[in-house]
């Protein structure tokens, strides 16, 4: 036997310094209950087994506040999935210089969602004395649990960690040391493209929706002529795409041909945009052939 230390890649050390790894649990109470006693007088009546179906009681019968809830849920997930990269099926990796902008985002969330939540559990007993004229026979006051009960099924946190750096040290067969290390080297370099793939996609995706934003479109009129428009253009494209490129500057984790080929683009789109905003994008038809012409170029020349 022998003692070897396992390295790990330079993939990981830079991850390490330029991430971290967050988390978002939402929890938000279903409102279902399973009722036996109709289950069975169910299949009683089909002439079934017990075991060949159940009944499952809505509750809240698709009460807007409580969708409300369950829906926002969905919304905070989505924007976690926007703003930051797959890492585990219980983590995703966040660019330390957005950590600012992400925790205040999260605050809104948290904030949207405690409202939501405030407005649901203040009417929650006049929500159920409505429920006794929707379930009808089905009703039970015993299936509802008490504003408090439910006030703690429902919650939003986020979690934040560092993305783990130590080195691994065990005594083993030169061999095995030599399997550890490659196995652990491909799995790294897997978590690297993985993201290298996604600042890619929406790098592209932001200068092709600028670039189509920027053009015209032709309108039919009642007497059968054509008019040119020009297309709608949204702050939030332009502002996305100047924090994409801020984000990718400080954030390179590989040095490839794909890699350098993205911070070249990020610099031409980071110049292409310098200077320009909403207003003189929507009122100048010069700055907006600027802009397409030159988010254009990028995409012809990096193939993106």
């Amino acid at each position: 036997m022998y003692n070897f230390e396992l390295q790990q890649p330079n993939h990981i050390t830079s991850l390490a310094t330029s991430s971290l790894l967050v988390s978002v649990d939402v929890n938000v109470w279903s409102a279902t209950k399973q009722d036996r006693t109709i289950s069975s007088e169910v299949t009683t009546a089909k002439k079934a087994d017990e075991s060949a179906g159940r009944f499952v009681k809505n509750l809240l019968a698709d009460n807007k506040q409580h969708k409300d809830l369950v829906n926002y849920r969905q919304t905070i997930y989505n924007w976690l999935k926007r703003n930051t990269y797959r890492w585990n099926n219980t983590q995703d990796l966040l660019p330390v210089i957005q950590l600012e902008s992400f925790k205040k985002e999260f605050s809104e969330h948290e904030k949207e969602f405690n409202e939501k939540l405030a407005r649901f559990l203040t009417n929650y007993d006049g929500i159920i004395s409505d429920m006794a004229f929707k379930q009808g026979d089905m009703f039970n006051r015993d299936d509802y649990p008490t504003v408090e009960q439910v006030k703690s099924k429902f919650g939003i946190k986020l979690y934040v960690s560092e993305v783990p750096e130590q080195d691994f040290r065990c005594q083993v067969a030169e061999d095995l040391a030599r399997d550890l290390k490659i196995s652990y080297q491909r799995q790294a370099e897997e978590i690297v493209k993985n993201v290298l793939h996604q600042q890619i996609t929406r790098i592209t995706d932001v200068m092709e929706s600028i670039a189509h934003c920027c053009g015209t479109h032709e309108i039919a009129t009642k007497d059968g002529s054509t008019i040119t428009k020009k297309r709608k253009m949204y702050d939030t494209t332009l502002e996305k795409a100047k924090e994409l490129c801020n984000t990718y500057k400080n954030f390179k984790l590989i040095d490839n041909e794909d890699s350098r080929k993205l911070s070249v683009a990020i610099t031409s789109l980071d110049d292409v945009l310098r200077g320009v905003d909403i207003e003189s994008l929507r009122d100048s038809d010069a700055v907006r052939n600027k802009v397409k012409s030159g988010v254009e170029d990028i995409l012809d020349k990096f193939n993106f």
